[in-house]
């Protein structure tokens, strides 16, 4: 059957929810790479001016103005495979016959390293030696610890609608729409204390009765899919092996909001979760649970899968929206706030995956079990994801107030042989270091922010002794630099700014090093327009406080 004209294409989507990013894929997907000639195509088809187009398709990693881009391999160069090899298998892939450039994390930090060619992720050490695979499953739980989210994810197919259901998936949906209100659904999940998952922590219950009570409509759910935070992995797994149980969470918040619509914005890097996403929901479809006339009710709720293109300001909230919305994604200006003004400027709920996969658990065993989950008066649970300098890296569902040393000596097994750990992040990269004493933290965000840090998305690294912490200090801030979106100047400067001091330049002086640098760290945290440039002044403060000693040595090495 020969490929479709670009006429064919334009016609496919343009009257479609949220139109830009899935055409711009079928032209990349077709051809290899976007041509002027297709891009004009879109521009004219989808009314947008051609050089916003240009701007907009440009910002992101993934889509190729080169003939034969698509198929160049893009190899992990995140904190944890640089020190698996990275640079070992760019060598190996060349020697092999082919042109590899870097990428920034693709999420899958405990399988390094990742090369995504084409349409298909591999991982591996040397060309020859690349494989395909499904997520690794999380490790059992231990003995005594009752997990939320990963509660039924080992279980065999699980992933199908037949497996989720046979051990209790659609339970919640079904006694939502049957038994409870709208209002009775939104006061379950906060009197659990479920807060969100994907970083900023806010009460979803909170969230889910602003929109319900937003004026305007119609009103929309958006999963948060893009994890793009590096060492954050956990939303991966949770959507490769229990789908619906992220289908089940959103199709609940659109019953207590009284949202139609819903969108699941799934970073590019998880290809293989695309097509089990898509396969997850034509099942709902089928059985009744999506669509119209939900479990025989007058209850609709129509979802799509949206993919984005790599870029990390994406999994900034108002972000992602623009992104959704076929506009430049930049952050927006708050308030207004997406609750009231989301989607299409009109009332949004945008949660992360764990955060909705948490939904339909509290609602079939109620409040009070999902607070019992944590440890002292701290709430639920957790997923931790693991990499780096550890024996068992992956994803741990732990009780919220688990001490970190638990986690890391206990549950994952301790530092590699002969080592000892020397820091790790918190929040991937964006809550910076803790180390020395400091790893004597719960895991929570009182006992964490009060070491001025943050658990975030819950990605974790593991440095040892081994590490050079200037080195990992000065790469996590090249990370920043070349994702900063470049709206404010405070985030676009400064983090470039850190990235040559941390590469030497600057006074030579100690202490004038250091005052430069905290001055750079706090113009940035409290002028930069989003989370971005607010968190990456992290990494350098911490270093400082951390390591003075290594610090010294590198100011008057120069």
């Amino acid at each position: 059957m020969p490929d479709p004209t670009n006429a064919e294409l334009v016609a496919r989507w343009k009257d479609e929810q949220a139109p830009l990013l899935p055409l711009l894929h079928d032209f990349h997907e077709r051809d290899g790479h976007l041509s002027e000639e297709a891009l004009r195509a879109v521009s004219k088809g989808l009314r947008i001016p051609i050089a916003d187009l240009f701007g907009t398709v440009t910002f992101y990693h993934h889509f190729s103005r080169d003939v034969g881009g698509l198929d160049r391999p893009r190899v992990c160069n995140g904190p944890v495979c640089t020190m698996r090899g990275t640079e070992v298998l760019i060598a190996s892939l060349r020697a092999a016959g082919h042109d590899p450039h870097v990428m920034p994390c693709p999420g899958r930090c405990d399988q390094p390293v990742p090369v995504i060619h084409g349409g298909t992720v591999l991982t591996g050490r040397t060309a020859s030696t690349l494989v395909s695979g499904p997520s690794p499953l999380p490790p059992p739980a231990p003995a005594g610890v009752e997990e939320c989210v990963f509660a039924g994810i080992r279980n065999p197919d699980r992933a199908t609608l037949a497996g989720y259901r046979s051990d209790g998936g659609y339970q919640g949906l079904t006694r939502a729409v049957t038994t409870m209100s709208p209002g009775e659904v939104i006061d379950v999940i906060d009197a659990s204390g479920l807060a969100g998952r994907g970083g900023a922590g806010f009460p979803t219950g909170r969230k889910w009765r602003a929109v319900a009570d937003a004026p305007g409509g119609p009103k929309t759910i958006v999963c948060n899919a893009d994890e793009g935070e590096p060492g954050c992995f956990k939303d991966r797994v949770l959507m490769d092996h229990d789908p619906h149980g992220t289908i089940e969470g959103m199709a609940l918040a659109a019953y207590a909001t009284g949202a139609v619509r819903g969108f699941i914005y799934l970073r590019y890097e998880y290809p293989e979760t695309f097509d089990i996403l898509e396969g997850a929901i034509a099942e709902a479809e089928a059985a009744g649970l999506l669509g119209d006339g939900i479990l025989g009710t007058d209850f609709a709720f129509d979802l799509m899968v949206r993919r984005g293109a790599g870029a990390y300001i994406c999994g900034e909230e108002t972000s992602l929206l623009n992104s959704l919305e076929g506009t430049h994604p930049f952050p927006r200006n708050r308030p207004p706030f997406p609750v009231t003004h989301g989607y299409e400027n009109l009332p949004t709920v945008v949660n992360n995956v764990e955060t909705l996969a948490s939904a339909p658990p509290i609602v079939v065993h109620g409040a009070d079990w999902y607070r019992g989950l944590g440890l002292g008066d701290h709430a639920g649970t957790k997923v931790i994801s693991l990499s780096g300098d550890i024996a068992r890296p992956g994803n741990y569902e732990v009780p919220i107030g688990l001490p970190l040393r638990d986690l890391l000596h206990v549950l994952a097994g301790g530092p590699l042989p002969g080592r000892t750990i020397q820091a790790v992040t918190m929040a991937g990269l964006s809550g910076g270091f803790l180390a020395g004493a400091d790893l004597d933290v719960t895991l929570d965000e009182p006992s964490i922010r009060s070491k001025g840090s943050f658990l975030g998305a819950g990605g974790i690294m593991v440095f040892d002794d081994s590490r050079d912490m200037i080195r990992v200090t000065r790469e996590s801030m090249e990370f920043f630099a070349e994702e900063s979106c470049g709206k404010c100047f405070p985030c676009r400067i400064g983090t470039q700014r850190l990235v040559e001091r941390l590469e030497g330049d600057g006074p030579r002086s100690v202490e004038a090093w250091v005052d430069e640098v905290t001055d750079l760290n706090e113009v940035m945290k409290k002028t930069s327009a989003c989370g971005l440039g607010q968190a990456a002044p992290l990494l350098t403060e911490s270093l400082i406080r951390y390591f003075p000693d290594r610090v010294r040595r590198h100011v008057e090495k120069g």
